[in-house]
């Protein structure tokens, strides 16, 4: 028999937003801004065992529990035919989670593992009943995974206009180290942790968690003229990719990393960064005012070049094919760029007027109300 709620048991939040780091951090955004709205909170991540949530969410202090993956073909071919099945086996797992932690509300932000958390959320769990669901959609364009739980959550909120979701746009949580970031006042010491010169000019590149070939191979072969030049470079490759960066004596670092663990410290050292146009990332990079080229992904639905274009729009960015981004191309406008601190001034008020620094809050507080409003009616 299960016992009955009481008001004074702490709020059971479930965050699912796994696989990529696109949805993994503004689900540990908004738990770390439950914790700060109400610490007595208990706070519960989904992930699979595919996903960089392995070890992301454990080293930001959460929970973490599996669940079976179910990613969603693009195409019709034999593995669409199996996702049925997978799905009901990912659905009673994580229907079972839900039972385990009591859950009075699922936060989702999309992907493979938000939507069996929908669907199990959605059903009857034994002995106890049907949990809300807040969706947040981060894309310019949901995806399959939102546009299914929407259909039956109970708050819809998203990062922009015109997702494609009827719903309350608060932007894109957004980790407080980002949003309170002071750029200038860490560059030394965000320059000094990664072995940077402390006075070049410096290009923070990266293609999202997995690196992105054009990007990687574009900088790093463009390494003589950028060093030439005095610039230094900050480049994630991606855990799986390699570079070779050639730089001439005396130039300043040209530092590779396969992933980077500390974000608001890369920002910090950067005085311009090359990178993909994910919606976390056009989030991240806006929140702390940093300019940009944005080479949004060459396929996929063209979310990425959408998610961009508030920023460019607003001055704070500049929008590159991926065709268009060579070693010649990065040559001859990077250093430039670099060098003219009136214009890359100007970039920055305008990737600052895109931010919203309150999304993450605005998310919790929503998960919160409606946790305890459903608490009240049972």
């Amino acid at each position: 028999m299960t016992r009955r709620r009481s008001a004074d048991d702490p709020v059971s939040v479930v965050v699912a937003g796994g696989g990529t780091a696109g949805h993994i951090e503004p689900a540990l955004a908004v738990a770390d801004a439950v914790r700060i709205l109400d610490p007595t909170a208990r706070i519960t991540a989904l992930g699979t065992e595919r996903g960089l949530e392995r070890t992301l969410v454990p080293e930001r202090g959460y929970t973490l529990e599996l669940i079976p993956p179910v990613p969603l073909p693009r195409k019709v071919n034999r593995d669409l035919f199996s996702v049925p099945l997978r799905l009901r086996r990912s659905v009673r797992a994580t229907r079972g989670i839900l039972a385990a932690v009591r859950a009075d509300v699922v936060i989702g932000f999309g992907g493979y593992v938000a939507l069996p958390a929908y669907l199990a959320a959605r059903g009857r769990m034994k002995g106890g009943s049907r949990v809300p669901v807040v969706i947040h959609e981060a894309n310019a364009s949901a995806g399959i995974a939102n546009k299914v739980g929407a259909r039956f959550a109970q708050r819809i909120l998203a990062a922009v206009d015109g997702s494609g979701l009827d719903a309350e746009v608060v932007g894109i949580p957004v980790r407080g180290s980002l949003t309170g970031l002071d750029r200038a006042a860490t560059r030394a010491q965000a320059r000094h942790y990664f072995g940077l010169d402390p006075d070049a000019p410096t290009l923070l590149v990266f293609g999202g968690s997995q690196g992105a070939r054009t990007i990687n191979e574009a900088v790093a072969n463009a390494a003589g003229a950028l060093g030439a030049a005095g610039v230094g470079v900050l480049h994630a490759h991606g855990p799986k990719n390699a570079i070779a960066p050639v730089s001439p004596p005396g130039a300043p670092p040209y530092v590779s990393v396969g992933y980077l663990k500390r974000m608001d410290l890369a920002y910090a050292a950067a005085d311009l960064v090359v990178c993909r146009s994910g919606a976390m990332t056009v989030a991240e990079i806006s929140a702390t005012g940093l300019p940009a080229v944005y080479v949004p992904l060459p396929h996929g639905n063209g979310e990425q070049r959408l998610n961009a274009l508030p920023v460019v729009t607003a001055g704070g960015g500049i929008l590159l094919d991926d065709a268009d981004l060579t070693s010649d191309w990065v040559a001859a406008t990077v250093p430039d760029l670099l060098a003219d601190t009136a214009r890359l001034a100007e970039m920055s008020r305008g990737a600052r007027q895109v931010g919203h620094a309150d999304a993450a809050a605005a998310v919790a507080s929503a998960g919160l109300e409606l946790a305890r409003a459903f608490r009240d009616e049972r």
